[in-house]
């Protein structure tokens, strides 16, 4: 049995290893393929991941120049981007919608922006709003306050029972929407949540924070993935200094976005996803004086931690 300090010591001198090697292959491919490895850094330093920059740039055509491939790039990103236009809009299409997501997020305020929307186009006899979320002091209040502004009725319902008997009351409405209890995608009643709308044959809209770091939506999206989501809407896009780590999440887990969220208003502040605007805002260019900028063989340390190689191909 190797004792642990032994190990330890190995583990550190891989990672030395390691990072030579990174800095190596980053030297080479950088001599070899030098707009690749540009594209590579302007991605990194606007905050989308190892994993997703590497695959975009897998078929990058060698022959390009650092505009011709950037452009390239954003084509790419732009095909791998689902949303939702005018045809499809949901608030038209009409349904059951039960808004998730973590504590925070913005789900009571949007699911009076989406009401609203609704009240415009179709009146307000024909929408809507439940709350499951009894547990939180004044989120059914807040609510009401919304439905009597709208002129739209608020049912509180306690669990799938009362939920299921509310829907059927309610099966004459065009659109009714669910204003679900906040959680922390950690919280093991998150599968508790999905099995009782999935149940009430619910569909359910993930609404994700533009602010938070990529590993905690990519931990979002797992906890609230399944076949009842019928998309994503991206909310406090105002406050985010680049979406590059939001799109990255939703492209690579194949969201489909519904809306765009970027402030309190009710309902101006909803959107539907503008996608030249959304790539722009994620492609931006980092100021030089950002401290969020790489520098050096970074980028190519930062893909070796990632288990990537500077290539672009996996360790073996």
């Amino acid at each position: 049995m190797v004792p642990l300090e032994v190990m330890d010591e190995i583990r550190s001198l891989r990672k030395i290893v390691e990072q030579h090697l990174a800095g190596f292959a980053w030297g080479e491919v950088a001599r070899s393929e030098p707009v690749k490895t540009d594209i590579l850094r302007q991605m990194l330093d606007a905050g989308f991941s190892p994993q997703f920059a590497r695959d975009m740039l897998t078929d990058l055509p060698r022959e390009m120049n650092s505009i011709e491939a950037m452009a390239w790039v954003k084509g790419a990103a732009d095909r791998s981007l689902m949303t939702i236009g005018n045809e499809n809009d949901i608030v038209d299409r009409g349904g059951v919608y039960a808004l998730v997501g973590p504590t925070g997020v913005g789900k009571t305020t949007t699911t009076a922006k989406l009401a609203a929307r609704c009240v415009l186009r179709h009146g307000p006899s024909k929408v809507a709003l439940v709350t499951t979320d009894g547990y939180r002091i004044g989120a059914h209040e807040q609510l009401r306050i919304y439905g009597r502004i709208l002129g739209v009725s608020v049912h509180l319902v306690k669990d799938a029972t009362e939920l299921r008997q509310t829907l059927i009351e309610l099966q004459h409405k065009h659109m009714v929407l669910i204003d679900t209890m906040g959680m922390s995608q950690k919280d093991k009643l998150v599968p508790e949540l999905t099995d009782m709308l999935a149940g009430c044959d619910v569909q359910r809209v993930l609404l994700l924070n533009s602010t938070s770091r990529g590993d905690t939506l990519d931990d979002v999206v797992r906890a609230y993935a399944g076949e009842t989501l019928a998309g994503c809407i991206l909310t406090k896009i105002d406050e985010a200094a680049s979406l590059a780590t939001a799109l990255d999440v939703i492209m690579r887990h194949g969201l489909r976005m519904l809306y765009v969220s970027n402030g309190q208003r009710v309902p101006e502040d909803l959107h539907l996803p503008n996608r030249s605007y959304l790539l722009h805002r994620a492609f931006k260019d980092v100021p030089e004086s950002s401290p969020h900028k790489f520098d050096g063989v970074e980028p190519a340390l930062m893909m070796a931690n990632a288990g990537m190689v500077a290539t672009g191909g996996r360790r073996g």
